[in-house]
């Protein structure tokens, strides 16, 4: 008589507080998925910035940086490279997002045992990864144009990655909200563009005329990317220490605010 073996009794698998499997494992799948198509992704950020540091460069190839002893072209490297960062970090989590939706397989990280926590930092990660391989690039691709050896290494670095993680909680908030990429592209085309173009990437504060320098210092972009140009050529538009704070704050404020958006559902669990 043939001996019945019982079948192995299935038990729940625990995660313990965090689940760091799946965390994992979803920030291999968005730092996998923008380097499966690094020709888009990576390069072709490149050529925008060649093109606006040639352009300009060549308008302002004489003199220095205002309130600098460094020449125009280090201080113009800086802001392109952020620009670079800022852009790209928003990118990456509003497309990853959008595109779940468009395609119906929201559903891939959404029934995994992934707390919403779990969620948004990966996304943050991922983001925060294209942002700075980007910008990373940048600088070796702006090197032959200008002096890009950092006079504050430790500080250039902070203001990269809290403003990669700045813009990528922005744009997973964006990905949550869009339902196409019309939506999307209106959150470029009139918040992140104008905050970036009108925030010193180009030019100095001291030469635009009051009210409006004052103005401008209240645009969070303009504090990133003030701080990290002054991490390259050591001089600031506006108080670096103020600067820090602020966007330290920005970044846990809005990384939250992501979080609280994950975690009710909107526009994802429908």
């Amino acid at each position: 008589m043939a001996t019945r073996i019982a079948p192995p009794t299935l038990q729940s698998r625990h995660y313990g507080v965090v689940n760091w499997l799946g965390l994992q494992t979803l920030i291999q799948r968005e730092v996998q998925r923008f380097l499966k198509v690094g020709a888009q992704t990576v390069f072709a950020p490149l050529i925008q910035t060649l093109l606006f540091m040639m352009v300009f460069g060549l308008i302002m190839r004489e003199g220095n940086w205002p309130g600098s002893a460094r020449p125009y072209a280090d201080g113009l490297a800086a802001g392109l490279v952020m620009m670079s960062i800022l852009s790209n970090a928003f990118q990456n989590s509003s497309s990853s997002l959008v595109i779940a939706k468009v395609q119906g397989n929201a559903v891939d990280f959404l029934m995994p045992p992934l707390s919403a926590l779990e969620l948004t930092i990966a996304f943050i990660v991922g983001a925060a990864a294209r942002g700075l391989l980007v910008g990373i690039a940048s600088l070796i691709a702006v090197a032959w144009l200008a002096n890009v050896i950092p006079a504050h290494p430790l500080i250039a670095l902070y203001y990269a990655i809290v403003a990669s993680v700045i813009f990528g909680a922005i744009g997973l908030m964006g990905g949550v909200w869009a339902d196409k990429f019309d939506h999307l592209a209106a959150v470029t085309n009139f918040i992140i563009v104008p905050l970036t173009f009108l925030s010193g990437t180009f030019y100095s504060t001291e030469v635009l005329p009051e009210p409006l320098r004052t103005i401008s210092h209240y645009n969070p972009v303009f504090s990133l990317i003030d701080g990290f140009r002054y991490g390259f050529i050591g001089s600031a538009d506006a108080p670096l220490l103020w600067g820090a704070i602020a966007t330290g704050a920005l970044a846990i404020a809005l990384t939250w605010a992501s979080w609280a958006m994950l975690n009710s559902g909107y526009r994802l669990r429908s």
